[in-house]
């Protein structure tokens, strides 16, 4: 199941599922939930806190289709425009630092490999969705970069999580792109600033359920500018293991329904290549898991 919030054309906001077999058309979930009078948030959100979502999802597409009343709820995908699942997170969005060796290397700091993960994060407010545009603020920064990312979506909350017990707290995963101004970052000398600009944190476009996704470290994620392969790798190669990076985060702090972590970056960053490629206005970075999707933005200059 692909789950994404939409924006209709009256700029009424709703929650989709992707038709299974036919990924250009799209379920209104709420619109059906409204006819068979069962109750369904419109925020994808609070959809998470909810205990019985799944259950009354899959109650709705049965009853669709026992009565072939599908049509009547699909929308083609050209005639909405697709939010970030969670267009703004409670909390900034959780990110891991050097989790595939490959990305330390380039960067030239694998001694700097740690025992336990390093984390950062992203403010709320960075969040867009596909096809949104990357604006890049030319009087604040001039080395944007991108780092393509799975990124893993919490359904169930919980604090001292056990590695074991990890899946049981997965709601689902979706693609992130944890675009990074290299210069504020040296500047600053910490991460926040230079992850945090607004537009730097694209998303999407589904939140794809756990039970499609039988093993999340058997993916092969792809970053494309414009027609040019920068990354590409396998989620197998990460250092820490989604489980490990639930139970190291939340031995300090309780995860809630809706929190993102997004589990780092394998190599071909623009910073690893000499020169290093940059993002520029004109440019289109694409981010592809198969099984997921793309999430594409365009770079636009923000003077």
């Amino acid at each position: 199941m692909k789950f994404l919030t939409g924006l209709k054309a009256d700029n009424e906001t709703f929650i989709g599922i992707v038709k299974e077999g036919q990924p250009d058309e799209v379920i209104d979930l709420n619109a059906a939930a409204t006819y068979y009078d069962l109750e369904m948030p419109t925020v994808f959100l609070e959809c998470l806190k909810s205990e019985n979502f799944i259950e009354t999802v899959q109650q709705i597409l049965a009853r669709l289709h026992d009565e072939e009343r599908e049509a009547a709820y699909t929308l083609a995908r050209e005639q909405i425009k697709i939010q970030a699942p969670i267009p703004r997170p409670n909390k900034n969005v959780f990110c891991v630092g050097k989790n595939y060796l490959d990305h330390a290397i380039e960067l030239g700091s694998a001694s700097d490999v740690l025992d336990v993960p390093m984390f950062f994060s992203k403010a709320p407010t960075a969040v867009i969705g596909t096809d949104e545009p990357i604006r890049i603020p030319t009087d604040v920064t001039s080395d944007i970069d991108y780092e393509g990312e799975l990124a893993v979506v919490i359904g169930v909350g919980g604090k001292r999580i056990k590695a074991e017990d990890a899946y049981d707290h997965v709601f689902g995963y979706t693609l992130l792109n944890d675009v990074t101004a290299r210069d504020l970052q040296s500047k600053h000398k910490q991460f926040l600033i230079g992850k945090s600009m607004d537009t730097s944190c694209p998303m999407g476009p589904v939140v794809i359920h756990k039970t499609s996704i039988p093993d999340p470290h058997d993916l092969v994620i792809t970053t494309f500018v414009n027609d040019e392969v920068r990354q590409q790798s396998s989620t197998s190669k990460m250092i820490f293991s989604i489980p490990i990076l639930i139970e190291e985060l939340s031995k300090a702090m309780t995860l809630e329904p809706g929190d993102i972590i997004a589990t780092g970056t394998p190599a071909g960053v623009g910073k690893g290549f000499d020169p290093p490629k940059y993002l520029k206005a004109g440019d289109t970075v694409t981010v592809e898991i198969k099984q997921i999707g793309q999430l594409s933005n365009p770079v636009l200059h923000d003077v």
